[in-house]
């Protein structure tokens, strides 16, 4: 099987975001004086194969539904496109989400029992996305999903690893990360718009309607700059106005915003996913700089 095949079924412009929250989460907990680099290894590794079980998820389970139709204006996914037999790409479901537990065992035997949950959790809303008898993503709920796992579950989690204890800054750091990674999919859906409506797939985009929807995309990227400072500016442990350090990312978000808000070809919101994909981690490396700079 040609390996290039198999990258376009991980579909790596979504990776950044099962990368940023890690990042982030690490970053605080090195703050506070704690780095633990098998456990940052190890959580970065498990999120990777995470996003990656969910990508071929649901690429296997959109197939069966009938949603990655011919004319949809994403690139084509392997399953639809019968470019991979769908018991190959179930298989490797498997295989990405086995190798994603046994790298959580290592961090459940050093951080605690409470990331078992975080990681089987995580792996169920990933395969129920579009998966399962009522797929959550075809009612329109997996941006509230995508902000609660790849921000929240994520960042405090990765926090947990590192220090074994929870503090409410994490918390409030993981918000402009889950709205960024909140982001990535309103592009998708938004390019995905009309042949979703068609397949009867009701997500978000579908529901609001193309200009709301791209409204609401615009809001969701520069709200996530609004709230990089919130831990700092509550008086957060150990935290500076560095936070205000991922805003010098805004000059990338303006022009990704504008094509969202203008365009409605495939190759200009393919482009808009990848470039917001990179935005976010763009964004989280710089808020994790300026949260190593507040030590």
């Amino acid at each position: 099987m040609n390996p290039h095949i198999w990258l376009m079924a991980a579909r790596p412009r979504t990776l950044p975001a099962a990368a940023a929250p890690v990042l982030v989460g690490t970053a605080y907990a090195a703050t506070l004086g704690t780095f633990r680099p098998l456990t940052f290894i190890a959580t970065l590794l498990g999120a990777l194969l995470i996003q990656i079980g969910t990508n071929l998820s649901n690429d296997y389970s959109d197939a069966r539904r009938g949603a990655d139709t011919e004319d949809r204006l994403g690139p084509v996914r392997v399953t639809a496109g019968g470019l991979v037999p769908p018991k190959q790409v179930l298989i490797a479901t498997y295989v990405a989400f086995g190798l994603a537990v046994l790298v959580g065992v290592y961090l459940v035997v050093t951080s605690g029992w409470q990331l078992l949950l975080v990681g089987l959790l995580s792996i169920v809303a990933g395969v129920l996305y579009t998966g399962g008898p009522r797929p959550y993503g075809y009612e329109g709920l997996g941006e509230v999903f995508v902000f609660l796992f790849f921000g929240i579950v994520a960042v405090t989690g990765t926090f947990f690893a590192q220090r074994e204890e929870l503090m409410w800054e994490a918390f409030v750091l993981a918000v402009p990360v889950g709205l960024l990674a909140t982001a990535i999919l309103m592009v998708n859906n938004i390019r995905d718009q009309e042949t979703d409506r068609r397949a009867g797939k009701r997500t978000l985009a579908v529901r609001l309607g193309r200009d709301r929807s791209r409204i609401g995309y615009a809001l969701t990227v520069y709200l996530a700059f609004a709230t990089a400072p919130l831990a700092w500016a509550f008086g957060g442990e150990h935290l500076t106005p560095w936070l205000l350090l991922p805003w010098l990312a805004l000059p990338l978000a303006a022009p990704v915003v504008r094509v969202v808000r203008n365009k409605v070809d495939g190759p200009s919101l393919n482009g808009a996913l990848a470039r917001t994909g990179m935005l976010q981690l763009a964004f989280c490396v710089l808020l994790s700089a300026g949260l190593l700079l507040s030590k």
